[in-house]
């Protein structure tokens, strides 16, 4: 080991110095010439912790390197200097010198490039709408589909790493440029199996993930056959382009059997059967996979759906930790089971009792995540943008004690549609802690997702009052004045006997109770 007061350069194919010297020697003057972009730097401090600076001359100009960030970007210089064009000496402005290819320029994509924005990290998008939310926000936006083999094959040549923000996407063109060694996170392998849900019911079967139980349906006598065996309500789904709430429909009896299948264009598109889960709760996880297979999850949300499109999400959930911990396991497991890096959402049942079943997986920043903007350390975009480069993930820890989201969705068609969505987001700015996203997206249609709305605050209690003042609803009155609830936490079974008359009281006086 160097002595304190000292410092050596290694290059990184010998285990040699090139030189070594005393801080004293390059405080007053500069080195010998090198570059820094073949060599690792090491350096310690002396017993004040100095920063020591480290020059580099070339042969245009002099440039002051501070080593502590020369020592952190070794880490992952392999990544760095095998993006880089061979033509390109340029020098690194942002977080990475990668231009991240998004394929879709919708919601997600505008907040991808609002995320990349702080880091100073290049988004392309690849979009077939020229007024796409994202094109407005993106580094460079290219018009063209995104399902078109040839557009996107011209669109990857131009990206150090290509990504989506939807999956239905031409998987076979992805595979075709992974041969060609073009970067795509999450792997083709990946979105192959999501994109198609029977697929990914089949893998996360064999995987050993807890499911409804399901079929696969080619005329109406096997769907008969699936409604004797799993009962009604029976959930028919089309295999792919499924989104939604789109391609779901509920059969209540074997009379209606008919009728859904034609809704979801006959047997010829692909269909299969899910046993009716019996859930009092639909969760979901944000699970970030790094390029280096790291896996953090984010707190556990539930999520409350109108006319199956996700319509209010709550963070975290109320649930027993025993329940978050079973979602947490069981989200980390079906993300282990998958390739490539990015932010995946798992969606999640809790049924009446205790079990946790997987419904399905979205391999891209989701809906239930959009609170992390605000709420968290890390938000789910700027993750999704970490993995994918491979910086190292962030915090995805809550930095707010609650949160919830409430999705704008669009009330009426044109021009009344945006004005109740403005007046609704003039109230908002009234309410301590929201924070209105507005898509821009240029047509209004009902049920379309055009903006969200994000509470933050002290207890999901109270933020859910100051969501019914923002929404104007009966029976608000005071958003202080909210029921208080009490948790017992036992350290034994053997403590029940007598902890439940306590509950029992609580529960007398309309004080909500849970017991862990």
């Amino acid at each position: 080991m160097l002595p304190l007061t000292s410092m050596a350069v290694f290059p990184n194919s010998t285990s040699e110095p090139v030189f070594s010297f005393k801080p004293s020697q390059f405080l007053s003057r500069p080195p010998p010439s090198l570059s820094l972009r073949f060599f690792s730097v090491y350096i310690a401090a002396d017993n004040r912790n100095r920063r020591y600076r480290l020059w580099h001359s070339s042969s245009s100009s002099s440039k002051l390197y501070n080593p502590i960030f020369a020592c952190r970007a070794s880490h992952d210089s392999h990544e760095i200097d095998s993006s880089r064009r061979k033509d390109d000496d340029s020098p690194v402005h942002g977080l990475s010198e990668k231009i991240v290819g998004v394929l879709g320029g919708g919601q997600l994509g505008r907040m991808l490039c609002q995320a990349a924005s702080k880091m100073a990290i290049k988004v392309m998008v690849l979009d077939p709408s020229e007024n796409c939310p994202a094109s407005a926000l993106a580094y460079d936006h290219m018009v063209g589909s995104f399902d078109d083999s040839a557009t996107v094959e011209e669109f990857a040549k131009r990206c150090g790493v290509l990504t989506v923000e939807i999956e239905h996407v031409d998987v076979a063109t992805l595979e075709k440029l992974e041969q060609q060694g073009i970067n795509c996170e999450p792997k083709a392998s990946t979105i192959r199996i999501i994109q198609d849900k029977y697929l990914q019911k089949v893998h996360f079967s064999r995987h050993g993930i807890p499911l409804p139980e399901f079929m696969e349906i080619n005329n109406l006598e096997e769907t008969k056959r699936a409604g004797e065996l799993y009962g009604y309500p029976l959930m028919i789904k089309s295999k792919r382009s499924a989104y939604d709430g789109r391609g779901n429909v509920v059969a209540k009896s074997e009379g209606e059997l008919s009728l859904a299948i034609d809704v979801l264009g006959g047997f010829g598109r692909g269909l299969y059967v899910e046993k009716w889960a019996p859930f009092i709760k639909e969760l979901a996880v944000i699970v970030a996979r790094g390029r280096d297979n790291s896996i953090l999850c984010y707190p556990l949300v539930e999520t409350i759906h109108k006319e199956n499109i996700c319509h209010i999400v709550k963070a975290p959930a109320d649930v027993p930790w025993r329940i978050r911990k079973l979602a947490n396991d069981v989200a980390y497991k079906a993300i282990s089971s998958l390739e490539g890096a990015g932010v995946f959402a798992v969606e999640l049942f809790l049924t009446r009792d205790g079990q946790i079943l997987l419904n399905e997986v979205a391999p891209r920043p989701h809906n239930s995540g959009h609170h992390t903007i605000e709420s968290c350390y890390t938000s789910q975009f700027e993750q999704h943008l970490r993995a994918v480069v491979g910086l190292p993930l962030g915090d995805p820890s809550m930095k707010t004690p609650a949160a919830i989201m409430y999705n704008l969705l669009g009330e009426d068609e044109g021009e009344p549609g945006f004005r109740v969505a403005h007046q609704l987001i003039a109230r908002a700015l009234e309410i301590p802690g929201a924070t209105a996203h507005w898509y821009d997206k240029p047509e209004m249609r009902r049920q379309r997702k055009m903006g969200h709305i994000t509470l933050v605050g002290p207890s999901v209690g109270i933020l859910e009052a100051r969501l019914k003042s923002m929404l104007r609803e009966e029976g608000y009155e005071n958003p202080n004045e909210v029921a208080p609830r009490v948790g017992i936490v036992m350290g034994s079974d053997s403590d029940l006997p007598v902890m439940k008359d306590a509950a029992r009281i609580l529960n007398t006086f309309g004080v909500s109770t849970e017991v862990w």
